[in-house]
């Protein structure tokens, strides 16, 4: 198997594990945030998205897909997430007309894992180790895949957490 094969394989187990923490969520609560928690369900699914597409670019040079993203927009709608409203260091509204459905969060940030997935095949040995610049270090192109794997177990966690302050039903029951 080659290297690229396994980090893709590694970023959609990493799909799997997130939703699996979803389940329970619906369109009443997906925006619903608990006392001392940083965010909600539906900004974890944006945000995760979000940062796939953004390392996904660095791979295959595709933009952000405007069926899912309103660029530099601090409010989504029905079948989007405004880019600033899931960005790193931005603040999770209540507001659930400023979110995808719970079932559009999910279906966009499961292309997101698709197109990350589908990204890291693409990419050559050589270009696998390239470094580039991701925020204020640099990395090469497989640790910024990977980074992507612990940056979803990251905010599975948190959703995790947001099941945990709600009194959800474990997902291990």
């Amino acid at each position: 198997m080659r290297n690229q094969d396994m980090i893709a394989a590694a970023v959609e187990a990493s799909r799997v594990s997130l939703l699996r923490y979803v389940a329970g969520f619906d369109d009443t609560t997906h925006t619903r945030q608990a006392v001392n928690l940083p965010n909600h369900c539906a900004w974890n699914l944006g945000h995760c998205a979000l940062t796939m597409h953004r390392a996904a670019e660095k791979m295959d040079g595709l933009p952000l897909p405007a069926s899912d993203f309103i660029e530099k927009s601090a409010r989504g709608d029905a079948m989007r997430f405004g880019t600033e409203s899931v960005a790193f260091g931005s603040t999770p509204i209540a507001d659930a007309a400023a979110y995808p459905s719970l079932e559009r969060c999910t279906a966009v940030f499961d292309a997101a894992c698709s197109r990350l997935g589908t990204a890291v095949r693409g990419v050559s040995d050589e270009r696998l180790h390239e470094e580039l610049a991701w925020g204020s270090i640099k990395l090469p192109l497989y640790l910024l895949a990977m980074r992507m794997v612990g940056h979803n177990g990251i905010h599975a966690g948190q959703i995790a957490d947001l099941r945990r302050a709600f009194a959800m039903k474990s997902i291990f029951a």
